[in-house]
């Protein structure tokens, strides 16, 4: 081979050479830019909300709009049970209100529980979309998707906030935590899979923890019966009579 003929073959090597190297920085640059993280838009609690709807699945951290996944069917027939038994509770008693998601609870962040239930004495806490302050109780159904939430941020959110009672329930593992506030830390009253829990925000409230677990769930009938007992029962007696169901016993 000549001496241009080797010249040109070095050239060539030191061309492609050049390109891989180029293609490389590129790539490099490329998945940098993939992995980094987005900038999200920073808003207030109040455009928050004005930009937010019913469905949209989004909470409200430190000036981000944070989006989560869709529920699964498990996931909302738990919920379904559980706000049906506490609200025919607390209907019966006149104890307050119970409100499930999408409805927010604004603390230090805004926040959207499974379930709240907020005390007659701190109804005046309700806005028109959100809850300014503490619930009395909330509960937290654990899907995989939203464990380090509940366990993390919002286990120390709402007890810095201020919520008294807060429910885990895990149904992944058939597993429950409840959990009381002293001095602004929360204390671990019942846990299992088994077992009769009495609430602390509603008294009179108990939970066979063993129902969440059943296919199907249990009739909210049957349940709000054992619950409220003979109470229960004559309060659904007397309403019948009202409604002409039942002679009156006089």
């Amino acid at each position: 081979m000549s001496e241009r003929g080797v010249v040109t073959l070095r050239d060539e090597t030191l061309r492609e050479r050049a390109s891989v190297a180029r293609d490389d920085d590129l790539r490099s640059r490329l998945l940098e830019v993939l992995l980094s993280p987005a900038e999200r838009p920073k808003m207030t609690y109040e455009e928050f909300l004005a930009w937010a709807d019913e469905d949209t699945l989004a909470e409200w951290v430190d000036g981000e709009v944070v989006m989560y996944s869709p529920a699964s069917k498990q996931h909302q027939l738990l919920v379904g049970f559980l706000e049906k038994v506490l609200g025919m509770f607390v209907e019966q008693h006149s104890l307050g209100i119970v409100l499930s998601a999408p409805f927010q609870m604004k603390l230090e962040r805004g926040r959207e529980p499974d379930l709240v239930f907020v005390a007659s004495e701190h109804l005046g806490r309700l806005k028109e979309t959100y809850l300014d302050g503490p619930a009395d109780l909330v509960v937290e159904i654990i899907s995989p998707e939203s464990v380090g939430r509940d366990r993390g941020e919002k286990f120390y959110e709402y007890a810095r906030g201020g919520v008294p009672e807060y429910w885990l329930i895990d149904p992944q593992i058939e597993w429950v935590e409840f959990y009381h506030l002293e001095e602004k830390r929360y204390c671990l009253a019942f846990s299992g899979k088994e077992g009769e829990y009495h609430a602390l925000a509603l008294p009179g409230f108990w939970l066979r923890v063993e129902w969440l677990w059943q296919e199907p769930l249990p009739a909210v009938e049957n349940v709000s019966l054992e619950v409220g007992g003979e109470a229960y029962a004559r309060g659904w007696i007397e309403r019948l009579r009202q409604h002409g169901f039942l002679q009156s016993s006089e």
